[in-house]
């Protein structure tokens, strides 16, 4: 059967549910073009129950990506451009007065969907910011004293321009420990660019992703089933103890002055997880983990300022750990 035509077969089947996410790669590059650890990326936040952080210069096909992957999946999707103005009922939703009723009743806010694209979130201040804090963690929303569930799946997947950029507010630390990924979104190789620009000469229409023939190739009982067979993927007291060390590793590190803390440490487990069943294994080796340390940790710690003006890095920082804590054998 071949994915990318027929979804029916998928539902329910670890094997076939594997497949069906495979082929999110293949139906994505129908719109954008080299992105394939992104796409990658976000998968494994949808296995994980996990949010994701996409950090790039403006132009470089962030929300296009997003789109993309909500259209090959099948999900529902909206999007709030984040703006110094914003407030959080903008997000949440409101009590909105009905004169006719003479009684107050809830409007939901573009949150309850399954994908939310909160597009440069870091240009809002850090009080609508926070408004996200109880749905990505609870995955519920609170309005006068009413907790309301959003959907499932739910996945915030939060666009950033790099924080040197002029007009923008750095996200607090409790709010980037609740993203389970942080991923680096570069420029396209000049092949890549040479194809991007290609496909635009040729009619490429991005807010028509039906005409660039973006189909869905999976849907939630794909990844339901995926989940659970993620959760069966064997973690030997080894790996645990490796990721520990790693993790234990950065509260130590000269160069940080904040390290990653316990939840991290799970998070950093729990993708690793996701990455072994995905490529097709039962159970979790050290290059699971190291797979998947950078975009897991680098936006768990915190630079000295002295290093950061050496030039040091979140990624050399990590990489330098993976390089020295020994592999379990």
């Amino acid at each position: 059967m071949d994915p990318t035509t027929d979804n029916a077969g998928y539902a329910g089947d670890p094997g076939n549910a594997r497949a069906a996410l495979e082929a999110l790669r293949a139906e994505i590059a129908k719109a954008v073009v080299g992105q394939d650890p992104a796409v990658t990326g976000l998968v494994v936040a949808l296995l994980c129950r996990g949010h994701v952080l996409l950090e790039g210069v403006p132009g470089v096909a962030k929300t296009l990506l997003v789109r993309a992957l909500a259209s090959a999946l099948e999900l529902d999707t909206k999007r709030v451009q984040f703006t110094p103005d914003l407030m959080p009922s903008d997000v949440t939703g409101s009590l909105v007065y009905d004169t006719r009723s003479a009684e107050f009743s809830f409007q939901p806010g573009p949150v309850f969907t399954n994908l939310l694209l909160a597009d440069e979130i870091n240009r809002t201040p850090p009080k609508t910011q926070s408004s996200l804090l109880e749905a990505m963690e609870e995955r519920q929303v609170t309005v006068d004293g009413t907790p309301r569930p959003l959907p499932d799946p739910f996945l915030v997947a939060a666009t950033q321009n790099p924080v040197e950029y002029e007009g923008t507010y750095p996200l607090p630390e409790a709010q980037l420990d609740r993203f389970l990924l942080k991923l680096t979104i570069p420029l396209p190789s000049r092949q890549d660019e040479i194809s991007v620009l290609t496909r635009h000469a040729e009619g490429f229409n991005p807010r028509d992703l039906h005409a660039a023939g973006v189909r869905p190739v999976a849907g939630p009982a794909d990844l339901e089933a995926a989940r659970a067979a993620v959760a069966k993927t064997t973690i030997s007291p080894e790996i645990t103890a490796y990721v520990v060390d790693i993790c234990r590793a950065t509260r130590e590190s000269p160069s940080l002055t904040l390290g990653v803390s316990p939840r991290g440490a799970t998070a950093l487990l729990a993708t690793a997880r996701a990455w072994a069943w995905l490529t097709g294994r039962d159970y979790v080796t050290p290059d699971d983990v190291k797979a998947l340390a950078l975009p897991t940790l680098r936006h768990r710690v915190q630079l000295r300022p002295e290093a950061e003006m050496e030039g040091v890095t979140a990624d050399s920082v990590i990489n330098a750990i993976l390089a020295h804590v020994p592999v379990p054998r």
